[in-house]
């Protein structure tokens, strides 16, 4: 285990605007208790669905459960792949992606919840120790998504806000 050390939320700058929505909603100011504090919602909230729900879309047009879960598996993996390039200081911008073409194309509505659910925490404990192999110098080392700046550190908060993001839309819109 690496030396223990302050890792406070990324500032302005640090990363593109629009992911601010998803770094306002981490409560914490360090990013590895960030990823750590999340661990039960991972573990416990997604098993709590039942499976009958998980075809279910709020509104015409709108993802199922199964698509939003795959929609959340595919993010964390792009996050912690744009996050080891730019820690490895890959001087290339990294690829955006459609989030819509994804699920279009994920099959997630023909594979079964228990499935989806197994797959989250399997990238999410991937996630979370390729975070805690990241030095103070790692977790500030800026690159290039999108043709945006954006540090290891910014992208370790993004991720972790886009699942809180996307609990509070299941919980909203989802689990009435």
């Amino acid at each position: 285990m690496l030396k223990t050390f302050f890792m406070p939320k990324p500032i302005d700058g640090t990363f593109p605007p629009y992911f601010s929505t998803y770094t306002n909603k981490v409560k914490e100011d360090n990013v590895r208790d960030a990823f750590k504090n999340q661990e039960d919602l991972i573990n416990i909230f997604f098993e709590s669905i039942p499976e009958e729900k998980a075809d279910y879309a709020y509104a015409p047009g709108k993802w199922t459960l199964k698509e939003m879960l795959q929609h959340m598996i595919d993010a964390e993996r792009i996050f912690a792949y744009r996050a080891v390039c730019i820690a490895r200081k890959e001087s290339q911008s990294l690829p955006g992606f459609d989030e819509n073409e994804y699920a279009q194309n994920s099959l997630a509505n023909a594979r079964n919840w228990h499935s989806l659910v197994e797959e989250l925490k399997a990238v999410r404990q991937s996630t979370a120790i390729l975070f805690e192999s990241f030095t103070e110098e790692t977790l500030n080392q800026s690159g290039f998504s999108n043709n945006s700046p954006v540090t290891v550190n910014a992208l370790g908060f993004i991720t972790v806000g886009h699942v809180n993001h996307h609990v509070d839309v299941i919980k909203e819109r989802y689990l009435k």
